[in-house]
């Protein structure tokens, strides 16, 4: 196996970085490296770019509008992306049920849907969490009973990300509640938020955000012709868009990024009349995270020879997914003990921008506790460790 690139992989790599150069908006990227998040509109804007230049959706099959690059593009594309500052295209449409659609939807779901995505004309959410179903997704309660030519939906989701931009969200609701296993009796519709009878109430976060939401649905009217695939098989379609999920999480990229950000800050700051990164507990601590890193990408690489060679992956994606948000969290606990007590007092103008000001300190600390706050999450979403590790233990050990 592999794992240098050729010199085919660094020209592509230059081609993308002369694009970055060339095509990302200033203010999108400084926004980004500084941590404070983009607006919805700056997403909107930027898929428009990358429409334009023909990689709007890097994963997707070429006949579909995507670009038909093999796995080691896409990674290569996607880590020039993080380490200039782009944003990271919003995942619910062109990861996620994008790829169930092209899978599995009719060739009509297809041409209706599909080219939307690539043009960023809509924003895809997530209908999958309930009160009572997170990790135990199969035990959703959410109600779809079919009257004639739609479905009459009656239910709720929480924690649902960007809901109150999104226009479509797809959905798995139960539609035979008597099947003999939990996993059975489902269905997978997508639903036009429009549609009455759907009210999106807002979370606010720990750290005053508004990013997720609950969604009710009273009486909803649905068509069926809004279903994937056939009645009660949702489940399958649910499992094939998580695997699609859980590769994207990793976020070696933007680990990359907030690494290099990392080591700027602890540069700036002081202890002891000198710069934190040469205090050597602090340095041993970065050392670790960035050695961490490198092996994560090198598991990454080899998952990723196993797709060119049209091999099964097995275990790794819950690997990278496991070690991937465990950096992540890493590195933001770095950032908050690099500047201190500065990083807990800030200002937050709106809870929809990510518009922070700092109360004390320099700007840098600003976003650092939000991020911090955020970032516990990811351990969670996608599958939790737990059960990643549950994955890795079966698949390897046989347990």
């Amino acid at each position: 196996m592999d794992l240098n690139y050729t010199p085919e992989q660094l020209a592509f790599r230059e081609e993308v970085r002369e694009f970055l150069r060339e095509h990302l908006p200033a203010d999108i990227s400084e926004r980004v490296k500084a941590g404070l998040g983009v607006r919805a509109e700056d997403y909107r804007r930027w898929q428009r770019i990358l429409f334009e230049r023909g990689w709007g959706a890097p994963t997707w099959p070429k006949e579909f509008g995507g670009t038909g690059w093999d796995p080691v593009r896409v990674h290569i594309f996607e880590e020039e992306l993080a380490l200039a500052g782009a944003p990271k295209p919003v995942p619910f449409g062109l990861r996620m049920v994008g790829p169930v659609i092209i899978e599995f939807g009719t060739p009509e779901q297809q041409k209706r849907f599909l080219p939307r995505i690539l043009r960023g004309e809509d924003w895809w959410c997530q209908g999958y969490s309930e009160p009572g179903a997170g990790s135990d997704l199969a035990s959703l309660k959410t109600r779809a009973e079919r009257h004639g030519d739609h479905y009459i939906v009656n239910g709720q989701k929480t924690w649902n990300t960007s809901g109150h931009y999104a226009n479509w969200i797809f959905c798995l609701v139960r539609t035979d509640p008597n099947a003999p296993k939990p996993q059975q009796g489902i269905s997978f519709l997508l639903i036009d938020m429009s549609t009455p009878g759907i009210t999106v109430r807002p979370i606010r976060t720990l750290d005053g955000a508004h990013e997720v939401n609950e969604v009710w649905f009273e009486n909803v009217k649905v068509p069926v012709e809004n279903r994937i695939g056939e009645e009660n098989k949702g489940w399958t379609y649910a499992k094939f868009l998580l695997s699609h999920e859980r590769t994207s999480i990793a976020g070696i990229g933007s680990s990359k990024r907030e690494l290099q950000r990392l080591k700027s800050i602890a540069r700036q700051e002081m202890k002891n009349g000198r710069p934190l990164l040469e205090d050597p507990l602090f340095a041993a601590r970065v050392a670790q995270v960035e050695i961490d890193l490198m092996a994560l990408e090198i598991t990454a690489l080899r998952a990723l020879a196993a797709a060119a060679e049209n091999r099964a992956p097995g275990p790794e994606a819950s690997i990278l997914k496991i070690k991937g948000t465990e950096i992540q969290q890493t590195l933001s606990e770095l950032l908050m003990h690099a500047v201190g007590q500065y990083a807990l007092p800030f200002e937050r103008h709106s809870p929809e921008e990510n518009d922070f000001k700092s109360v004390a300190g320099p700007e840098y600390a600003a976003p650092l506790a939000g991020t911090y706050c955020n970032l516990r999450k990811v351990t969670i979403y996608g599958g939790s460790n737990e059960i990643q590790r549950n994955i890795i233990a079966q698949t390897i050990l046989g347990l």
